[in-house]
């Protein structure tokens, strides 16, 4: 796991808090697994102002809301409701043994925040319930 990730202000706007890395990052490396608890999607979609799901499937989320220390809930996608010139995704989820990473899908600089598609379900979800 990279030990010089940080949290900081994300370059996105009213994306609250971000990921960035200290040191460069190759293409390919794995940099932070998608921890919390595993619960099924049943008992987290009344809480649709949480933002801090992972879907693995259709049955299971991984909902790190009340995991701080999850680096990777602080990962925002530069393709969401809020897009900003020059920002582009650098990683993407992976499933590895029943476990999720963030892996890099480009070399990332020194000083660059972690970006991370979330796939346009999630994002047609979120439209959905902030229109309620």
């Amino acid at each position: 796991e990279n030990m010089n990730l940080s949290v900081r202000l994300s370059g996105i706007p009213n994306a609250g808090s971000g990921l960035f890395t200290a040191e460069p990052i190759n293409k390919g490396d794995l940099l932070v697994e998608y921890t919390g608890e595993w619960t099924t999607w049943n008992n987290v979609k009344a809480d649709w102002e949480n933002f801090y799901l992972y879907v693995v499937d259709d049955d299971h989320v991984i909902n790190a809301k009340d995991h701080p220390e999850s680096y990777a809930r602080y990962v925002n996608d530069a393709a969401g409701l809020f897009v900003v010139k020059g920002l582009s995704n650098n990683c993407e989820f992976i499933q590895i043994d029943g476990r999720v990473y963030i892996k890099a899908i480009r070399d990332i600089l020194a000083g660059e925040e972690i970006l991370v598609g979330y796939g346009s379900e999630y994002w047609d979800t979120i439209r959905k319930n902030n229109s309620r």
